[in-house]
């Protein structure tokens, strides 16, 4: 392993993963709506009988990545400490007309804030999960996808970043910085602001300091929140200054087919991943196809048409 005092600044989010009731409803949104490709239509590893849908823009970036598990009949969550409270997308500047105006032909209600200067056009899903839309130059050279009518110099590129509502907010920072190699930018009131190094997508994290009742997943909340690692000696190395620096231990590697992961708990309650680069959304089908066929990993191959007959209808 490498050793903890090496260090290597986060490129920021790989992904975020949420939960959802109907999944019709929900791919009908994000594909539909906010104009996402689908990326991987695959099943929760842990539970084959249930849908694991990815979103994200035409190739699959990390950084572009939100997914989720729908369960028809899941309860609604609720938003509180340890919780990611809103997932932010970036889209070209200039362009929050355009999604304001979409929106409310949708009837989804919107509210325009600014976030440190930054105008955010933000609302919630049909599920009650916060989102918002932020302008930005992150994501400008990579592939928009259009495939929903909505035009490449309005297309969401990817994420902006999350924002983690935590009781102790110097704990949760010491892990954004010390290990992620984040830096904080600014404050404000209960809310600061870290950013990751570079220009890429996902790379702002906002903790706001928050109190009362701890959150609770379920439909319209986030499960986790996923940091990029480019392979595997680079999510070891991060693995490593966890445990010998802040004395966080995470799970063993985990094979999801499309990267690598280990999990962790950080001190504020919200659940992280760090996940790898490699190998990418393409490794098991074509990049011009990825999203059209149900794909299945090796161990749940046997048993295809099992599974297709019980996973609710898309």
């Amino acid at each position: 392993m490498t050793a903890p005092s090496a260090r290597t600044a986060s490129p920021g989010l790989h992904h975020v993963t949420a939960i959802a009731g109907a999944p019709r409803r929900n791919l009908a949104f994000y594909t539909g709506l906010m104009g996402l490709r689908l990326v991987k239509k695959t099943v929760n590893f842990d539970d084959p009988g249930t849908w694991h849908l990815y979103y994200g823009d035409a190739a699959g970036t990390p950084g572009s990545i939100l997914t989720f598990f729908p369960w028809p009949n899941a309860a609604p969550g609720r938003v509180g400490p340890g919780e990611t409270g809103e997932t932010s997308f970036v889209a070209p500047e200039g362009s929050l007309g355009f999604w304001r105006e979409r929106l409310a032909q949708a009837g989804v209600a919107t509210e325009d804030a600014a976030r440190f200067g930054r105008p955010v056009l933000t609302f919630a899903d049909p599920d009650g999960m916060r989102l918002a839309i932020a302008e930005g130059a992150e994501g400008a050279g990579g592939p928009a996808w259009t495939g929903a009518d909505a035009p490449a110099e309005a297309a969401i590129r990817g994420f902006a970043g999350v924002t983690l509502g935590v009781r102790e907010p110097a704990r949760t920072a010491a892990v954004l910085t010390g290990i992620f190699g984040y830096e904080e930018i600014a404050e404000d009131g209960p809310r600061q602001r870290f950013a990751a190094s570079g220009d890429g997508l996902g790379g702002v994290i906002d903790l706001v300091t928050v109190e009362g009742e701890r959150g609770r997943l379920g439909a319209g909340t986030v499960h986790h929140i996923a940091f990029r690692a480019r392979d595997d000696a680079e999510q070891a190395a991060m693995a490593e200054r966890l445990r010998a620096e802040l004395g966080i231990a995470t799970t063993e590697q985990k094979d999801r087919n499309y990267f690598r992961s280990v999990y962790f708990r950080e001190p504020g309650g919200v659940l992280f991943e760090i996940a790898t680069d490699e190998p990418g959304f393409a490794v098991d089908e074509p990049a011009e196809t990825m999203g059209s066929r149900l794909m299945l990993p090796a161990q749940y191959e046997a048993r295809r048409a099992r599974i297709e007959a019980v996973l609710p209808p898309l």
